[in-house]
């Protein structure tokens, strides 16, 4: 089981630095009135969350 953990916590990690880029085009778009539909920071912390706790129990199994 331990190798699915620790296949999860990359694709977490990688999906909170695509969520990272994703919020800086976000800051730095030409157009400040347009909206998107994907709240970049709250996906960050999400995946980050759970790749904490995917690396701890890959660590304790």
């Amino acid at each position: 089981m331990a190798p699915v953990l620790w296949s999860a916590s990359g694709a977490l990690a990688a999906l909170a630095i695509v969520a990272g880029f994703g919020e800086r085009r976000r800051r730095r778009r030409h157009d400040p009135d347009s909206v998107g539909w994907v709240d970049w920071p709250t996906v960050q912390m999400l995946a980050l969350i759970a790749l904490a706790v995917t690396v701890g129990l890959a660590f304790k199994t």
